[in-house]
């Protein structure tokens, strides 16, 4: 084939030759071109060539590929695609502008697949329904933007990659991938997951600022930066990256930030989260298999969510673009590749002649239905703007059509941006956002020890899993306290290891504990059951907490509004500590009651909400002494393991 090295894009377009376009350092464009491979599952992607050496590959990775973690979906059959690399040359960013069209591509029949109050009222049943119910803390439920394309798509991603070149700023990258019967063109402000010589990188990103017309200044930045729900909805997605970070880094993984991502329309908050691992890259992308910050969390559930209230597939929205690269080995060492992972956001998608911009809205307990109605129409005029697909002044085809009264929540972002600046250097916004870290835990903000022997060296635990992966970060949590620790999901752990456990940590899960019907709430009462029953140390947590106060006769009841992401400070047992909660069910005693039979208890004096109990042999709290908004966790953790273990009757 020939190569690029002796053609222009646009020849390589004309001739129908797959390439892609990616452009990431803001100097120069990296041109791959190669063979286009489907393959099935991950494991699959072909890193190595038939002799065994290693080649680079650009995958478009689906969201339909959830299925490999075991969770739910919209199966659309979207292709796993793999561009294997041929070639790649690193052009100069002026150079290829020079040979890109600026032609407008005309669309047609523009709007939205889903009208804005129907999409309201789904905001509304996903708030009362899901969240309301104890279903998790936060849903990503997405529509598309669609319209009609007349032009040769490899000409259109062309001229929308030329556009988003000249007019987007603060992508991490922008890039045009262009194969047979499918084009993606984007500007991802987001990486998802990234491997370099052993150190995964993650990058959460959430809370979204919309440019007033003229641009963003530090005085409205600061409002939108004081906001509880925008600063509430980054912690969460931080502790559902962790998570993942948790379960394929030895260390678990370190957050640094916040920081601001900010973009031409558009301005976002972020974490940096860096770990270490040894696992194969196309594992850690299946670990991490994919971002809250379009999906939602606990992950499993919120998978089965979308499945409920989005109306089609997905697509490539909100999987990813993973590019591995062969890096250099040492000795005789297996072939290694880095990899680079951005989300599949704010990307316009070209297939048979039908443009797709898929947007979602983050939903948590604090949502406003018409302002998450304006926040789809803010990040869809942010795509089709940047691309020139719609006039980069405000057009009528994307005004809301919502109440009088949501006007303000739907500000158009596709006025003219300002000249580039960081507002992160002003001295009152750089304060503001440092001081989000006073609320977070030291335990994953600074570097962790290790090598030290905790207090638990030379002991064990099991932690069985409900559908929660905090479980990676409670797991982690244990190994510092010098346990050495096992998770196992509740669907295969067996009576045998339940029974032969030195210690069971019974873990936290969405959904209402009082459900008989449900098999994932008998099996984790039967854990309970079995542990109490044959005094053996058991600490439960969350909705185990739940379990556990209900078997020893406490009421179980919905509270009047979720605590998902909220953080209180409770009296544990006489000690006050800092926890983040992620509950819609409490159990509850009345006002004053401290003890229940033998088991003591740690409750709220007004509301006799219970925050955790204590007893021979056992141990639980409601809130998630693991999570970054538990600034006492790892104290709070220590004292009741240590309870559930040394009392004489386990």
């Amino acid at each position: 084939m020939t190569g690029p090295a002796h053609l222009s894009v646009r020849e390589l377009a004309a001739r129908g030759i797959p390439f892609a376009l990616i452009a990431r350092d803001g100097a120069t464009v990296e041109l791959l071109t190669g063979d286009v491979v489907d393959v099935a599952l991950l494991a699959d992607i072909p890193l190595l060539d038939a002799t065994g050496a290693p080649r680079e590959v650009l995958a478009l990775v689906p969201f339909r590929q959830v299925v490999e973690r075991g969770f739910e979906c919209h199966d659309d059959g979207a292709p796993l695609r793999c561009l294997v690399v041929s070639e790649r040359v690193s052009l100069l960013r002026d150079e290829v502008l020079a040979q890109l069209p600026t032609e407008a591509v005309p669309l047609e029949g523009a709007g939205f697949d889903i009208a804005d109050e129907e999409y309201a009222d789904i905001v509304r049943r996903v708030i009362a329904d899901e969240i309301g119910r104890g279903e998790g803390a936060n849903f990503v439920i997405r529509r598309d933007f669609t319209a009609r394309v007349d032009v040769e798509p490899a000409t259109a991603a062309l001229t929308w990659f030329r556009a988003l070149l000249e007019y987007e700023r603060g992508a991490y990258w922008t890039f045009a991938v262009v194969t047979p019967g499918h084009v993606a063109v984007g500007a991802s402000p987001e990486a998802h997951v990234s491997a370099q010589d052993g150190v995964v990188t993650m990058n959460p990103i959430s809370g979204t600022f919309r440019h007033p017309a003229g641009g963003a200044t530090a005085e409205t930045l600061s409002e939108f930066l004081e906001s509880t729900k925008e600063t509430e909805e980054l912690f969460m997605v931080v502790d559902e990256e962790l998570k993942m970070m948790s379960a394929v880094c030895s260390d678990g993984g370190r957050i640094t930030g916040p920081h601001l991502k900010e973009m031409s329309r558009l301005t976002h908050t972020e974490y940096v989260l860096r770990g270490r691992s040894r696992l194969d890259p196309r594992d850690i992308l299946r670990e991490t298999m994919f971002a809250p910050t379009v999906t939602g969390s606990p992950m499993q559930n919120a998978c089965t969510v979308i499945t409920r209230h989005e109306r089609t597939p997905r697509g490539y929205y909100s999987g990813v673009a993973a590019l591995f690269t062969p890096r250099p080995t040492v000795g005789e060492g297996e072939p290694t590749h880095d990899l680079d992972a951005p989300i599949l956001i704010r990307t316009a998608y070209l297939d048979g002649g039908r443009l797709r911009v898929p947007v979602g809205a983050t939903l948590v307990r604090h949502s406003d239905p018409y302002g998450e109605v304006g926040e789809t129409h803010g990040k869809a005029a942010g795509v089709l703007g940047a691309i020139g697909a719609i006039a980069r002044d405000p057009g009528p085809q994307l005004r809301p059509e919502v109440p009088a009264a949501a006007e303000a929540a739907a500000i158009d972002e596709d006025a003219p941006a300002a000249e580039p600046r960081r507002l992160a250097d002003d001295p009152e916004i750089a304060a503001l956002l440092a001081s989000r870290n006073g609320r977070l835990a030291s335990f994953w903000l600074n570097p962790q020890e290790t090598g030290e022997a905790g207090p638990f060296a030379g002991r064990s635990a099991l932690v069985v899993d409900a559908e929660d992966r905090f479980t990676t970060m409670l797991a982690h949590q244990l190994r510092h306290l010098g346990l050495d620790v096992t998770i196992a999901p509740w669907s295969e752990v067996t009576d045998a290891q339940i029974d032969e456990a030195e210690l069971v940590v019974s873990g936290p899960g969405p959904g209402d504990p009082r459900e008989p019907s449900s098999p994932r709430m008998r099996r984790m009462r039967e854990v309970v059951r079995r542990r109490r029953e044959a005094g053996r140390p058991i600490l439960a947590v969350c909705l185990s907490h739940q379990i556990l106060a209900d078997s020893v006769g406490i009421e179980l009841a919905p509270l009047a509004a979720p605590h998902q992401g909220l953080q209180k400070t409770v009296d544990v047992f006489g000690m006050p500590a800092s926890i983040g909660f992620y509950n819609t069910f409490t159990a509850r005693v009345p006002a004053g009651v401290t003890e229940v039979g033998e088991t003591e208890v740690a409750a709220d004096p007004a509301t006799g909400d219970v925050y955790a109990l204590r007893g021979p042999g056992y141990a639980s709290v409601q809130g998630h002494l693991e999570s970054i908004l538990s600034r006492d966790g790892m104290t709070t953790l220590e004292r009741l393991v240590s309870h559930a273990l040394s009392d004489p009757a386990g």
